[in-house]
């Protein structure tokens, strides 16, 4: 069954520092860092060697996006451990990681009739004056792709990688079912 091809795009995570962090201070003193309280509560911070951009909170709690996998994400929170280190923030606890969503881009190797399929999954969306994709949730999942008809696809909602492919070995059955 497997013909198709998946590439993991973004991983978007979250974790608890477990301290409180003055975002005043580290908006002075660090580089790369963007805030701005009247219009968002976080501070914004750019790790552009791991090509990581986090969101700071004040409570300790950090939402990191832009690595491609589960090691990344534990670099990039660490990444901005060291960074806030600099200013002697310290940290009592190990930081709570928890994937919050991943996105992953891919080609099916198929042909895609969207009309037909908008018809014949359920959950399907199908707009062509809007959006020219398919948007399609997978039932009994928080698993949401968009279907091109060139057999071009993105999926998100998954955790994790296994999630994915079995995500997709689904949608494909599905397709081959609605054909």
């Amino acid at each position: 069954m497997k013909k198709y091809k998946i590439k993991i795009e973004n991983v978007v995570a979250s974790a608890n520092l477990h301290t409180e962090i003055p975002l005043e201070k580290v908006a002075s003193s660090l580089p790369n860092t963007e805030y701005n309280p009247e219009q968002f509560p976080g501070l914004v911070l750019r790790l552009r060697k791991m090509r990581i951009t986090s969101l700071i909170f004040s409570s300790g709690r950090i939402v990191c996006t832009g690595a491609t996998n589960e090691r990344e994400v534990k670099e990039g929170v660490r990444g901005v451990m060291n960074e806030l280190k600099k200013l002697k923030i310290k940290f009592r606890k190990k930081p709570e990681i928890k994937i919050q969503n991943i996105v992953a881009s891919g080609n099916l190797n198929m042909k895609l009739n969207l009309n037909s399929l908008a018809f014949k999954l359920e959950n399907a969306e199908y707009e062509p004056e809007q959006f020219p994709g398919l948007v399609y949730h997978l039932p009994n999942s928080n698993i949401t792709f968009l279907l091109f008809s060139a057999g071009k696809i993105v999926c998100t909602g998954a955790r994790n990688e296994m999630e994915i492919r079995k995500a997709v070995e689904t949608l494909i059955r599905n397709i081959k079912k609605a054909k």
